[in-house]
């Protein structure tokens, strides 16, 4: 990874010349750029700093949220208004409010209170949970508070780390995060075999390591596995995995990469026991109409990123049909076997329109230097692949995500469960935003804007739940004794998710005639906690700013090419 204290020398002098063009003199001092190494796929991650005293009030003994309209995340209609009376971390009761269309009722209960929030004309829902999440590492921001507070300024309560961070920085930040000890969502940790200071075991690469690896790692702490099929993984040892982490009650999800999917694509790693397919790995590979193999160009070289995202959208053409026999087989036998789908089509979303991904709203003020320079083109840096990204490569890559949205969209219509994860942190989709993005595409997939909340909350929690045995989550809904996750939000994201977006969305104002940003999230609450989004956004923008007067740079706007 490259040092901390220093961008690539390209970057800096783009920065410097942005700064000059804008008409400011560099008289001051610029800093000399320091010696950078290369960046590693996977760099390490910096621990967040102690929680604040003022950052987030609560919990309380009892604070009740007035008069707000209740998107409960089971897929009922909206209601209200109506008091959510919150104890400590636990919603302790629900209690109309009044009439729609009357003034609401005064002097309501409770009246013994140490906070009242006054929601009205606002909406609650629950937590959103992200079910694929990596932090924000070392070669892209100083620490992990930063992809924390995006998260929880987005609505997002609960995070799957896949992997979060290292094994060993993963289970502290969790046990941090319950103890509210730091600002960030509940954190839950997955991590990949082999992974772990303490392991002495070596590659996870037979079914007996594998399987030792598991029992190690339960005993570690750890929520679930994440796995990439590959070198590491062959099918025998992905077997043993499933097989071991069913028996310890962990959960698992599984990247179903082109090293590995030739030999164990998601409908057989469905029948192994998978319990999440993530990203579009693995479906199409199931239903490939000349056999199990894709059809590579003879000169694809899968190191090469360009070649291997640019080949994926091949996938569209050489699988069977949307609507035959061979794909309602498919997604029956996936229900069959109670395999997740979790799409993320937030991360790939760049490579049907790379200007709107690298021109999105948010970038100047909220993407860390150091995350850009590691989203420009690179040869080294994961997903930072547009050498060459023609219009004839995204038509490929629009056409793919009509199948893979119709794929999605079919497999929530016969009762399969879909989630939303965002695998932020990669390919111009910065964390909270990349996440608010996917809902906008699941929309786009034809979910009804309520399916799209069951989705972001319930089926998010059941996913992570149910592997430990827990058929009722205490999370995912905003229900009588479920944990205080919840959003609080003034505009009605189900008339428009854009509002959900941290720079809000733009809206005509009738009066004045000017177009004005409306939304955000007002407030996002967590264990009882009440943190103010706003404020969560404004100290990420000092982190950015602060970052780019470190760095010698022009504390406004990013240096694009």
């Amino acid at each position: 990874m490259f040092s901390r204290n220093a961008l690539p020398r390209n970057a800096i002098a783009l920065a410097l010349c942005a700064f000059a063009l804008g008409g400011n003199a560099l008289a001051h001092q610029d800093p000399e750029p320091e010696t950078v190494e290369a960046v590693k796929p996977r760099a390490g991650a910096n621990p967040a700093p102690q929680r604040g005293a003022e950052e987030g009030f609560g919990p309380y003994n009892r604070f009740v949220i007035r008069g707000a309209t209740l998107i409960d995340g089971t897929g009922a209609p909206p209601r209200g208004p109506v008091d959510i009376v919150v104890e400590g971390d636990t919603i302790a009761d629900i209690l109309p409010a009044g009439t729609p269309g009357l003034p609401m009722v005064e002097g309501r209960e409770p009246q013994d209170f140490d906070y009242e929030l006054d929601a009205s004309g606002m909406f609650v829902l629950p937590g959103f949970i992200d079910m694929h999440v990596h932090g924000s590492t070392a070669d892209k921001a100083p620490d992990l508070s930063y992809s924390y507070k995006l998260w929880l300024a987005h609505g997002v309560t609960s995070v799957r780390g896949v992997d979060l961070a290292p094994f060993e920085i993963s289970l502290s930040e969790r046990v941090r995060s319950e103890r509210n000890e730091i600002v960030a969502p509940r954190i839950f940790v997955y991590q990949r075999p082999g992974q772990g200071d303490g392991w002495t075991g070596g590659r996870t690469d037979t079914p007996e390591k594998a399987r030792e690896w598991v029992r190690w790692a339960a005993g570690q702490g750890i929520d679930g596995i994440k796995i990439f099929n590959g070198d590491d993984q062959p099918p025998e040892a992905v077997e043993a995995i499933l097989d071991e982490a069913q028996k310890l009650n962990l959960g698992t999800t599984a990247h179903l990469s082109q090293i590995g999917v030739g030999r164990m694509n998601a409908l057989q790693a469905g029948r192994a026991g998978l319990g999440t397919v993530t990203h579009f790995y693995g479906h199409f590979e199931s239903m490939l109409e000349n056999g199990p193999v894709q059809n590579w160009p003879v000169d694809y070289n899968y190191q090469d990123e360009q070649d291997r995202f640019g080949n994926v959208a091949n996938l569209a053409a050489e699988s069977f049909d949307a609507g035959s026999d061979e794909w309602w087989d498919y997604l029956k036998e996936q229900k069959e076997n109670n395999v997740t789908f979790d799409p993320t089509m937030t991360i790939y979303a760049a490579g049907r329109d790379l200007m709107r991904a690298r021109n999105a709203d948010w970038h100047d003020k909220y993407t860390m230097p150091q995350l850009w320079n590691f989203y420009s083109s690179s040869r080294i840096n994961h997903g930072s692949y547009f050498y060459d990204w023609t219009t004839a490569t995204e038509v490929k890559w629009r056409n793919f995500y009509k199948k893979f949205m119709r794929l999605m969209n079919d497999y929530k219509n016969i009762g399969g469960r879909v989630t939303t994860g965002s695998d932020s942190g990669f390919i111009f989709k910065p964390y909270g935003f990349g996440y608010v993005e996917e809902l906008e595409l699941l929309q786009e997939a034809g979910f009804n804007p309520s399916q799209v909340i069951v989705a972001a909350t319930l089926n998010g929690a059941l996913t992570l739940y149910e592997p430990k045995g827990e058929i009722a989550p205490p999370i995912g809904t905003v229900r009588v004794g479920k944990l205080a996750d919840m959003v609080i939000v003034k505009e009605n994201p189900l008339q428009n998710f854009k509002t959900l977006y941290g720079t809000g969305a733009l809206r005509l104002n009738e009066d004045t005639q000017k177009l004005e940003r409306v939304g955000g999230v007002r407030y996002t609450v967590k264990d009882g906690i009440i943190y103010d989004a706003k404020v969560l956004l404004e100290d990420v923008a000092e982190m950015v700013r602060s970052e780019k007067r470190r760095l010698g740079m022009p504390e406004e706007g990013l240096p694009r090419q």
